[in-house]
């Protein structure tokens, strides 16, 4: 009898646990001031010479990321061909996860000027 007890305390425990764990989620809101509001990409400047690749040299193709010398994914972003091959993803992992970069997440208006310059065609202007 002991011993059904103590399997029925430890699996409550267990339910417990995953429920409390199940109830967790983030407001985008609190987490990215600003993310959550339409842009008007007439007022963002996207262009990928003067503001796209400025982001991803100085966020993304940093050591141990998207550098030629130690790019962990495979993926290297130096230059506007490789950044375009894979721009579904760059849209999926900085705008709508945004799980990337991890080390150093992306400001309001840098994720503005990724989403207006594919919005816009993604040129290589």
């Amino acid at each position: 009898m002991y011993q059904k007890r103590k399997i029925v305390k430890f699996i409550t425990a267990c339910l417990s646990i995953v429920l409390l764990q199940g109830c967790y989620y983030d407001k985008e809101e609190l987490l990215y001031p600003g993310s959550t509001q339409a842009v008007d990409c007439s007022t963002v400047p996207a262009t990928y010479r003067d503001n796209v690749s400025p982001i991803i040299i100085s966020k993304c193709a940093t050591a141990t990321c998207h550098d030629p010398l130690t790019a962990s994914s495979g993926l290297v972003f130096q230059n506007y061909t490789q950044v375009h091959d894979v721009l579904d993803r760059i849209k999926a992992r900085t705008i709508v996860q945004k799980t990337m970069p991890p080390a150093n997440p992306l400001s309001p208006t840098e994720i503005n000027i990724l989403k207006c310059w594919i919005q816009n065609g993604a040129l290589n202007n």
